[in-house]
């Protein structure tokens, strides 16, 4: 989802409410009053650092989201969807064999031994019945899992077997058992509301090993309508409509590579993931912001690279997105540098020696700010950065996301998307901080 070295290395919405409690009953629907979609991406992996779908519920976040996206399906070598326990592959334990004890679970009780489904999705399917506004979607690829994605979308028969293997895998539920009572005919059905394509990216600019073809812009179009024909072809589910969406680079040559007024007619909305802007790839700086509102004149990265949130933005517009279709990208975590002088702006766009050692240079939200420093804030570009005297962090904080959310309201904009949940402290802050900015 943002870059990273693998799907599994290091790579929210909306929390404090006064209208609806943290925990919703299935008779309390708040679609009606929850302004903009609302996206968050619940990592399978996170479980493994102490994450749960519980936590998600205890903090008031899923009360305030209209999507989870679970990240991330896969694509087998063959061209399909499947569930696997493979190193680095496939964590089918994670995603439905895992045993949820009560202390753990949505709702308080434990998994059975013999039940078809347990771990993550069925935690996800208890999310939904509490906050029956709230729907879950399968997302396919990131960074690390994008590998296939131009062979599944070059050929029309390629197209049509991956989609139907994904249709069979996710919508209709039905998992493979793979030795254990977990799994089998219809066993995840009612899961998954929708598919999201992650796919990084059409024509190049992913991992080096990724299959590439200079059709892939097209291509990305059509894969998109065969989900679409195959989705609407299983009619409108209890819960309306199957969604279909995908996540989107903020690099303006990725974009132009998208046939977006046709991509448009077949998603519900896209998520431009506007952040990653500088990072962990430039350890020597000068430090910089990762996910800025507007661009700074006096950004030293120069007019090419001068990226913000509302540049990538009005890219996309302008290439034929309409605006409500558009769901800004908004990050959970931050990246550091040390080394850093103090200069004229508290450490901003100076020279460091290297990344910090905390995190590797990368930390959610939820650690950096109980980190020492002061935090300082640029209201004008939408921005916001930490700094000691030595190291220098970049993240969005509640204010500069408030900002984001009323930003995407002022401009007509779909809604906001977090990755990713496990990123926000234990209070749901940034999430709730997203909430008062779409009320606004």
């Amino acid at each position: 989802m943002f870059r990273r070295a693998s799907a599994f290395l290091a790579t929210a919405l909306l929390a404090s409410l006064v209208a609806a409690p943290a925990t919703a009953h299935a008779d309390d629907d708040d679609s009606r009053r929850l302004p903009g979609h609302r996206v968050a991406y619940f990592t399978a992996w996170s479980v493994y650092s102490g994450f749960s779908a519980k936590k998600v519920q205890d903090s008031g976040q899923a009360a305030k989201l209209t999507v989870i996206n679970y990240a991330f399906g896969n694509i087998s070598p063959e061209g399909t969807c499947f569930e696997d326990n493979l190193a680095d592959q496939a964590d089918a334990w994670a995603d439905y064999q895992r045993p949820i004890g009560a202390a753990d679970s949505v709702d308080g009780v434990a998994d059975t031994w013999d039940q078809p489904l347990k771990g993550s999705f069925n935690q996800l399917r208890k999310l939904k019945a509490k906050n029956p506004h709230l729907k879950a979607v399968i997302s396919i690829g990131g960074w690390g899992w994008s590998k296939y994605f131009s062979d599944v979308a070059a050929t029309d028969a390629a197209r049509k077997k991956f989609v139907a293997s994904c249709v069979d895998l996710y919508i209709k539920g039905n998992l493979p058992q793979l030795g254990s009572p977990e799994g089998g005919p219809g066993s995840g059905a009612g899961v998954f509301d929708g598919i999201d394509l992650d796919w990084e990216h059409p024509g190049g600019d992913g991992l080096p090993d990724n299959s590439v073809r200079p059709e892939d812009g097209r291509n990305f179009t059509l894969l998109l309508a065969e989900f679409r024909r195959q989705l609407d072809s299983l009619g409108d589910g209890r819960r309306g409509r199957h969604l279909l969406t995908a996540a989107v680079a903020a690099n303006t040559d990725v974009a132009d590579r998208l046939e977006l007024r046709k991509v448009a007619r077949q998603v519900d909305y896209l998520n431009l993931m506007t952040y990653t802007m500088h990072g962990s790839w430039e350890p020597q700086g000068p430090t910089n912001h990762q996910a800025n509102l507007y661009t700074d004149p006096a950004d030293p990265s120069g007019i090419g690279y001068s990226y913000s949130a509302d540049r990538v933005v009005r890219h996309y517009l302008a290439g034929g997105l309409p605006a409500r279709k558009a769901v800004l990208g908004v990050p959970s975590w931050g990246y550091g540098w040390t080394g850093v002088p103090a200069g004229a702006k508290n450490g901003l766009y100076q020279p460091a020696t290297g990344m910090s050692p905390r995190g590797g240079g990368q930390l959610p939200y939820k650690a950096i700010k109980d980190l020492p420093g002061g935090v300082h804030t640029d209201r004008k570009h939408g921005a916001a950065w930490k700094y000691d005297g030595t190291e220098f962090w970049t993240y969005d904080t509640p204010a500069t996301a408030a900002q984001k959310a009323r930003y995407t309201q002022r401009n007509g904009l779909g809604g906001v998307m977090v990755w990713s949940l496990d990123g926000d402290d234990a209070q749901g802050s940034l999430v709730a901080a997203l909430d008062r900015g779409l009320r606004r």
